[in-house]
């Protein structure tokens, strides 16, 4: 099938590598030139282990193509994508949908012959509806149906997560899309992945349902995490204790210093507001916006407290700046904040991470971006271990200990053994355990 996959952020450019290995043709379209020349280049604007690679591969058998014009594109597909951002809206928490109606708007002058439109982005309810109209009062003749598909890719792991998927998610009640979205997605459906069709609205809602519900495990986890500290509880083992329960999982309980990135704080949020102008608030949700907010500053206080009260003048290395190991993205990273509070209360700090210091250095002044771990924590009065990238469990200990000004740890990602690290001579702590 032909595909246009209108925007080259991390869904566009992940979905539509993953649909032309899938053996389609898919050009992505993106109006940003210097995006667009990159890629046309073999350069990847984002962080994901193996999408270099698999763009490539695509790109050289020609299946995969890039571009700024969507006239051709459009005209020719048998499936549009729109995969935009939808970033929260200044002032008020709701998603902004400017870019998602201006690729409608786009898209509905260009069509020749039967169209599946399809929202990938993260929308909120209803907005399928709008697409139509806006398609329909822009084209009237035009012949297409729009289709609900969202997206459930972690960063990470996403091409893993787009060809092994738990489920496929597609809002339409037009039997022709049906058929249309079963072939683009046909070596999912051989493999009897579960393809659940149902209503537009409900494809919407079901996005946010679930970023909603795993916000809440992490939160959870999170709080549970404090109480174990003050009980004299261990938070890992409270997490294997229940997470060994089929009914609850073990995914997404594992204490940290909360949850950030691209989904998560924008898509509670969004929901909340949702849920608020339909008349159901969501309590719950609403408490663990907050929660996870003030988590992070939390965190910083924990590095205060360690360090004696007093970290004017100290100097501090924190390992990990991105939100989450094996990405770049440092949207509402809990670094961000924990940064900002250890500055304000006088603190240096000198950081590394192996992915995102280039856009860490966008979001934070002042901070002294080293070349690696151990070049960060020389000198340093403490180290902080922030996120969990595999390279930090495999550090030289001894090594630490000797660029040390004292060997100090806040383990915030509990990524190292409490006892093992006393042993060794480190003064330690972590999340939920106390010692």
């Amino acid at each position: 099938m032909r595909v246009a996959m209108i925007g080259t952020g991390y869904v566009g450019l992940v979905s539509g590598t993953c649909f032309a290995d899938f053996g389609h043709v898919v050009t992505c379209i993106d109006k940003d030139t210097t995006k667009i020349d990159a890629l046309n280049n073999g350069k990847i604007p984002i962080y994901e282990p193996g999408l270099q690679e698999l763009v490539a591969k695509n790109v050289d058998e020609e299946r995969l193509f890039f571009t700024t014009d969507s006239s051709d594109a459009i005209r020719t597909a048998d499936a549009i994508f729109i995969a935009v951002g939808t970033p929260t809206r200044r002032g008020d928490g709701h998603a902004d949908l400017s870019y998602v109606y201006a690729a409608a708007e786009e898209i509905a002058g260009l069509l020749e012959g039967f169209t599946v439109i399809i929202t990938k982005s993260t929308v909120p309810v209803g907005t399928g509806d709008e697409v139509e109209a806006i398609i329909q009062k822009t084209n009237p003749d035009a012949d297409f149906a729009v289709v609900s598909n969202p997206e459930f890719l972690r960063e990470g792991a996403a091409i893993n997560d787009f060809k092994r998927p738990d489920r496929v998610v597609v809002g339409t009640e037009d039997d022709k899309a049906v058929e249309v979205m079963q072939e683009l997605y046909r070596p999912l459906y051989l493999n009897e992945t579960p393809i659940i069709v149902t209503k537009r609205r409900t494809s919407e809602l079901i996005k946010y349902a679930a970023n909603a519900f795993l916000a809440v495990k992490i939160t959870f986890i999170n709080e549970i995490a404090d109480l174990c500290e003050n009980v004299g509880a261990n938070v890992q083992e409270v997490s294997r204790g229940i997470g060994l329960d089929n009914r609850i999982g073990s995914k997404f309980l594992h204490a940290g210093p909360g949850y950030g990135g691209s989904c998560f704080p924008k898509d509670t949020l969004a929901l909340s507001k949702i849920a608020a102008d339909a008349g159901s608030d969501l309590k719950i949700v609403d408490s663990v916006i907050e929660v996870n907010t003030a988590r992070k500053k939390k965190m910083a206080d924990k590095v205060v407290d360690f360090l004696g009260g007093d970290v004017n003048g100290k100097t501090i290395a924190l390992l990990g700046l991105a939100f989450k190991p094996n990405t770049d993205d440092m949207r509402d990273a809990p670094s961000i904040d924990i940064v900002e509070k250890l500055q304000s209360c006088g603190a240096k700090i000198r950081a590394y991470d192996p992915a995102s210091m280039e856009e860490a250095g966008k979001m934070m002044s002042d901070v002294l971006f080293c070349d690696g771990p151990y070049h960060a924590i020389e000198n340093a009065d403490v180290v902080v271990i922030c996120t969990e990238w595999d390279q930090f469990r495999a550090l030289d200990l001894e090594r630490v200990k000797s660029l040390l000004k004292a060997p100090k740890v806040v383990d915030l990602r509990n990524i190292y053994k409490p006892d093992y690290m006393l042993s060794r001579g480190f003064e330690y702590t972590s999340v939920g355990r106390s010692y």
